[in-house]
């Protein structure tokens, strides 16, 4: 139980009663505070740490009392973030946790920035000293491609790809290809020869226009994306309705799906569905998830190829597809929504699949 009890700078014999009044006296902390606690401590992040993000959340351990047992006392706790000129960007007050308190940062930072902050608790209009500074780089929220790594969150409004045609952005949702010529394009500073794209995707229904209508694909450059030597299709077919079909081409081999496995998965508008295409030791493979990156599987079929890694040069990346010889029924499934775009030979990062 926390306690708070009047130190004062001339104490007598008898000690005062603990009482859960905050002291005001004359002998205040070092800093000119003068509620008689001591200061928490941050536990994470610190050290110039990168959270793992998008959300940020700030976590100390609790402070105790200078004097006293007494009983009752719940103090609160004010977080204060500061950026790389030390101008205070945000600061929140939060009721004490049991050990450590914490809290998550609800206002957007910029990504890749130098920030710091302290934290102190408050009861009865008296304070405690501010503890040290931790420092934090903020993470990456706007979407990057490192490399052979690309994350683009897609629920912020912007695309950090070329963006092409009828396209709506929805804040904390994603963004719909309003039609088969709407599409997104990214280049790859490097080949990713083995690896996994991947997103989230809702508003998708069982019956949607076209007969070959793509919902991500990559290649070779930007040639038509219908005869690329190297290209990647994964596609959600409005004819036959709910078709799920898929074509990968490397250096030395080719496979697709053809007759029996071209399978039908009838999709609800109202569901999200997580779409993971991978490319690694010469196997390549479709999963489809309902509910989510962690949802109940609906689609997981893969093929081996032979030779030499997947190896387009320059590498480009489409959501939906651009339209190629085969007209507007071969290019983007039209009017879904995605959100969570993730590129790269590391594993998908939780923090993707909300």
């Amino acid at each position: 139980m926390l306690a708070l009890a009047i130190a004062c700078s001339k104490q007598s014999s008898s000690p005062a009663s603990p009482t859960s009044t905050a002291a005001v006296d004359a002998a205040a902390n070092a800093d000119g505070s003068k509620l008689k606690a001591s200061t928490p401590t941050p536990q994470s992040p610190v050290n110039n740490a990168r959270p793992e993000g998008p959300d940020i959340t700030l976590r100390a351990a609790n402070a105790g009392i200078k004097f006293g047992t007494g009983q009752g006392v719940q103090f609160t706790y004010r977080f204060q973030v500061f950026n790389a000129a030390n101008v205070m960007v945000y600061q929140a007050v939060t009721p004490s946790g049991v050990g450590t308190t914490a809290h998550t940062i609800t206002n957007p930072l910029e990504g890749d920035q130098s920030y710091s902050w302290w934290v102190r608790v408050e009861y009865g209009g008296e304070t405690s000293p501010w503890s040290a500074r931790a420092g934090f780089i903020a993470p990456q929220t706007g979407g990057y491609i490192r490399g052979n790594e690309l994350y683009d969150p897609l629920i912020n409004g912007k695309t950090i790809g070329n963006p092409h045609g009828a396209l709506t952005f929805i804040p904390g949702v994603g963004v719909t290809l309003e039609s088969q010529s709407s599409y997104i394009d990214y280049q790859l500073g490097q080949t990713l020869t083995e690896g996994e794209f991947s997103i989230l995707v809702t508003n998708m229904p069982t019956n949607t226009e076209g007969g070959k209508t793509k919902l991500f694909a990559m290649g070779q450059g930007y040639d038509d994306i219908v005869t690329n030597d190297r290209r990647m299709t994964i596609e959600k077919r409005g004819d036959p309705a709910g078709e799920v079909a898929w074509r990968f081409i490397t250096h030395d081999d080719q496979v697709d799906t053809e007759g029996p496995d071209r399978q039908f998965i009838p999709f609800v508008r109202t569901q999200t569905y997580f779409w993971q295409a991978t490319w690694r030791n010469n196997r390549f493979n479709l999963l489809i998830r309902e509910g989510g990156a962690d949802g109940r599987v609906l689609y997981n079929l893969g093929k081996n190829f032979k030779g030499v890694p997947y190896d387009p040069n320059p590498h480009v990346l489409y959501l939906g597809a651009p339209v190629g010889r085969s007209g507007e029924g071969g290019a983007s499934v039209d009017n879904v929504t995605i959100r969570q775009m993730w590129v790269s030979g590391n594993p998908r990062p939780a923090f993707a699949n909300k």
